[in-house]
């Protein structure tokens, strides 16, 4: 694979992704079309393996490794979607692996993440550096070190989202005029990005973030990386990334359009939406896309629109948090 990642090599993932991952259905719904006064497509990852489209970065970054490599074993460190989506990857090839994950990720996560196979350390994340103990595994063992998101082989894996995004799309007759998708440290938009613009020139992608976590968004306005002032404070927590990626920030500057920033309040009611209306569970980072929709800040009124719902791995408070803004 080339230094700089391309449209190619996303092409390529799906390759080896084929029968792996599953392709998720696009969704339209009626109502919320003549509400919005055009059509607004989801793409449900939430029903991806693992609940997220994490797996397809990871299985595409475990397929490219040598067999001496995949010997020795992968280590990585979550708090949720990456851990669940590297260790279904290494079960489904056979290779051993080891997450780190802070001990106060929710049990469901950590559960999830035991239950195919991998080995959970937990860590203090207040008094320890889950970096530095993964380091230190890969160190002892040999193990390669699996990123969550900046990474090549990672982010054209999960473009492959983007490839079947436009291929149901145009399967409809539609050409799209703007993909959006959720933001962390940018392996999934990016990713996107190369499929969408490898396939549909003229659609806009855009990058969806929480307010106050938006480091994205002023990173492109700025033309420079930005740092989020904080680590922790949003009901997106799997969208709290301090800074764009090294590898993610050029490919972002290059693809992607204006960055799209949502409340927690319009997180929560998205949520409500694509359980009222599309019959999916998202949890709070994977719905900031479909908010930024909703409220209008990704404009749909006379256009054909999508957006990515990247995950449903979501605590019960939390849904029934966002389940109840119906009733208010």
């Amino acid at each position: 694979m080339s230094s700089s990642p391309s449209f190619a090599d996303v092409q390529g993932a799906a390759r080896r992704l084929d029968g792996v991952a599953v392709r998720t259905p696009l969704l339209e719904n009626a109502r919320v079309n003549a509400r919005l006064g055009g059509r607004l497509f989801v793409k449900a990852e939430c029903l991806q393996r693992t609940g997220s489209f994490k797996l397809r970065g990871a299985y595409n970054f475990l397929s490219l490794m040598s067999e001496a490599e995949r010997a020795r074993g992968v280590v990585g460190w979550s708090s949720g979607n990456h851990a669940q989506g590297l260790a279904e990857a290494a079960r489904l090839m056979g290779v051993k692996a080891t997450i780190v994950m802070p001990a106060d990720a929710p049990a469901m996560k950590i559960a999830n993440t035991r239950a195919s196979g991998a080995e959970v350390v937990l860590h203090d994340r207040v008094k320890e550096s889950r970096e530095e103990i993964g380091m230190g595994i890969a160190q002892r063992t040999g193990a390669t070190v699996v990123p969550p998101y900046d990474h090549p082989w990672i982010l054209t894996g999960q473009g492959t989202a983007g490839l079947e995004l436009v291929e149901q799309a145009t399967a409809l007759g539609v050409t799209l005029d703007a993909v959006a998708a959720p933001c962390s440290g940018g392996g999934l938009a990016t990713g996107i990005a190369l499929a969408v613009k490898g396939l549909s020139p003229s659609t806009s992608v855009h990058a969806g973030e929480p307010a106050g976590f938006d480091d994205l968004a002023r990173s492109l306005a700025a033309g420079t990386k930005q740092k989020n002032d904080k680590l922790s404070g949003s009901i997106c927590d799997a969208l709290l990334a301090p800074t764009p990626g090294d590898v993610t920030f050029p490919l972002a500057r290059a693809l992607l359009g204006p960055g799209l920033v949502v409340s927690d309040d319009e997180v929560l009611d998205a949520m409500e939406v694509a359980f009222r209306e599309f019959k999916i569970v998202v949890e709070p980072g994977g719905a900031v896309a479909l908010a930024a929709a909703l409220t209008g800040k990704l404009p749909v009124k006379d256009r054909a629109v999508a957006v990515v719902c990247s995950g449903g791995n979501v605590d019960h408070a939390t849904y029934a948090r966002a389940l109840a803004r119906a009733a208010a």
